[in-house]
């Protein structure tokens, strides 16, 4: 079919490096889908690809990119046909298989969504893998009983907290966003959240195993200390999603919100979520998030400030969703 552009990142004498570059359809891996990828997103695990750390990539050179939205062009899959519009999130895309950062891609079939009506590749990939969890955190709790009242987001500026914003504002919660950018104050209003707290009040070690009950539920991107305050000070019967670990994988805390408020504490994996849970939250995103409020907290690269932007993603210096446009 030709040449293509994308991103590739390759390793030598333990330093990474990215560049766009040339591609052909033999530097695509193993699928029975070929996609003509029209956007893919910026995402945290994106920052970490990029610079390596944690050691993200299991091979190279590698196409980074855990999203992209496009069109089928070719399948052998009984579940999509040449002109379907699929999105792909997580999975092995940018760690062990190429990912989303080029305008072809060939992956399973059993890794894609076929689009609901109502939303456009776009919008799919201006979601992201970040909008995915803000669904999925949504949904469980929902599952857990916090159908109303109020919810506190953390890392409420970002991907997952800006989206969490918008859906749960529109469902009627009153939307608590913890955030350490002041700046930001009239964004996150306008995305809906009632009330600003300033991420310092939840950062540090918590001095006692529970606090005064202030929300119901909460949707949590931070981990760490900030998870053991947000678990503390949930009220009884509440529940946290968790699904971020921006500031660190440990849980420094007590069982005491457990035991004694009943409170339930959902861990969200958007890698290896099954086919069923990715339906029912695309089709709420098509239902539930805002377009125009989604627009507003998007911004566009082309291919070539896609790396750059994803090392900014990962230093928390980026606002909400950031678009990557393959054909700019």
């Amino acid at each position: 079919m030709g040449s293509f552009k994308g991103v590739r990142v390759t390793q030598a004498d333990g330093k990474l490096t990215a560049s766009v570059v040339s591609l052909d359809d033999t530097d695509l891996d193993p699928g029975d889908v070929t996609i003509a990828v029209e956007y893919s997103t910026v995402n945290y695990k994106d920052g970490l690809a990029i610079t390596g750390l944690g050691g993200f990539i299991k091979r190279f050179p590698m196409t980074p990119g855990i999203d992209l939205a496009g069109t089928v062009l070719e399948s052998s899959h009984p579940g999509f046909k040449a002109g379907d519009k699929v999105v792909l999130n997580g999975r092995e895309a940018g760690v062990t298989h190429h990912g989303g950062f080029a305008q072809r891609a060939r992956v399973p079939g059993d890794w894609l969504v076929k689009l609901p009506s109502g939303i456009s590749t776009r919008q799919a990939a201006a979601i992201g893998t970040a909008g995915f969890a803000a669904m999925l955190c949504v949904l469980a709790l929902e599952r857990n009983g916090v159908t109303g009242g109020q919810v506190l987001v953390t890392g409420a500026a970002g991907g997952v907290g800006s989206v969490a914003i918008a859906l749960l504002a529109k469902r009627g919660y009153r939307v608590l966003a913890s955030t350490g950018r002041a700046s930001e104050e009239a964004y996150l209003r306008n995305l809906g959240a009632a009330e600003i707290i300033d991420r310092s009040t939840l950062s540090a070690a918590a001095e006692r195993p529970l606090g005064m009950e202030r929300w119901d539920g909460a949707v949590d991107t931070v981990g760490s200390h900030t998870l053991v305050n947000v678990l503390a000070q949930t009220r009884y019967g509440g529940a946290v999603a968790a699904c971020g670990l921006a500031q660190g994988m440990d849980l420094p805390g007590s069982m005491a919100p457990y035991i004694l408020r009943g409170v339930t504490l959902a861990g969200i994996d958007t890698v290896n979520a099954p086919m069923r849970a990715r339906e029912q939250a695309w089709a709420r995103l098509a239902t539930d998030l805002d377009g125009s409020l989604l627009e507003g907290m998007t911004s566009t690269v082309g291919l070539d400030g896609a790396a750059a932007k994803a090392v900014q993603v990962l230093q928390g210096a980026v606002r909400g969703r950031t678009l990557v446009d393959v054909n700019r």
